[in-house]
């Protein structure tokens, strides 16, 4: 029998063949003043190195090619979760699983449990940080919209000093944040929410821990008549960017939260919408499936925020 042909080679970045990154230089910084001194060198491109769920496959495919690699995981100080007076503060380097498992943040912040129990699978979120999903910005990410809904802002540091972003001011685009490349994620601000306000974060995907097709993080509060006195909605897979409804929010304050209401603002949320078209689904199927997703939300939110149960 004569002997087989020799398989061929795999092309570099096939996705059958082994890719491996681009060569690029690794530190660990002690210290955050270490790593920012790291970012800031001009004859470099930085990237950071938290997580790595998302950064190590662009990088092995070459779709990242940075020069070099600023790997914070040893940065203890950046990874907390505390309360501050009414304020929030998660460090960039928390791991999805600690704020999964958080009973302050469950007390109250329900709307960021709910929505980091559906980020992809266990280990996943053992590995994954918040300041990596963050900076990462992937318009169907969770975390993202749920900070959306929730008035959330970002503290980036550089060696010139720190400034804070409101959550509308750091998503620019799919996948682009405003951060500059001298600068670092270093801490998520979360506002408390009002008495009597009920949350619901709701996706829909194909498998369990796949990318949602679309989605909603929506927020209700209602007064000691029942009356809604504010309202956010926060649309996932809508947009290049997490998104909020604001006329449809408008639309619900001063009255009760109902049915009709409520299927009038879904309505009114994704009037305008585009959503990308691919092999997944259409643009109008996602403009319906997240029309759908918000009239349920509103409604549930609106019955927690009855019962006095956030979530």
């Amino acid at each position: 029998m004569p002997p087989r042909p020799p398989r061929p080679a795999a092309r570099a970045g096939s996705w059958g063949g082994t890719v491996k990154p681009a060569p690029f230089r690794y530190e660990k910084p002690r210290s955050v003043e270490q790593a920012l001194a790291l970012l800031a060198a001009e004859d470099e491109e930085p990237k950071v190195l938290a997580g790595g769920q998302s950064l190590v496959p662009l990088m092995n495919f070459r779709l990242a090619r940075p020069s070099l690699l600023v790997d914070i995981n040893g940065l203890a100080e950046l990874s907390y979760i505390r309360r501050e007076g009414s304020r929030l503060r998660i460090g960039a380097l928390t791991r999805h699983a600690v704020l999964e498992e958080s009973p302050l943040v469950e007390r109250h912040w329900p709307l960021l449990t709910e929505a980091v129990r559906l980020v992809g699978h266990p280990q996943i979120r053992n590995a994954g940080t918040i300041g990596g999903s963050l900076a990462h910005a992937d318009p169907t990410a969770e975390l993202p919209v749920a900070l959306a809904a929730l008035d959330a802002g970002f503290v980036v540091r550089s060696r010139s000093g720190a400034r804070e972003l409101h959550w509308s001011e750091f998503f620019v685009g799919q996948l682009q944040t405003s951060l500059q490349p001298d600068e670092l994620l270093v801490e998520t601000v979360v506002p408390a929410l009002p008495a009597g306000t009920g949350c619901r974060f709701d996706e829909f995907t194909r498998r369990h821990g796949d990318f949602a097709l679309g989605g909603c993080a929506v927020t209700v509060s209602l007064d000691p008549d029942g009356a809604c006195t504010r309202a956010a909605i926060a649309l996932l897979g809508a947009a290049p960017t997490p998104i909020r409804a604001a006329r449809a929010e408008a639309e619900l304050v001063g009255r009760p939260v109902t049915a009709e209401s409520a299927a009038r603002s879904a309505a009114r949320a994704v009037q305008d919408l585009d959503p990308t078209s691919d092999l997944h689904a259409s643009g109008e199927y996602r403009r319906d499936l997240i029309e759908s997703l918000v009239a349920r939300s509103l409604l549930t939110a609106r019955g927690r925020a009855r019962e006095g149960v956030p979530a």
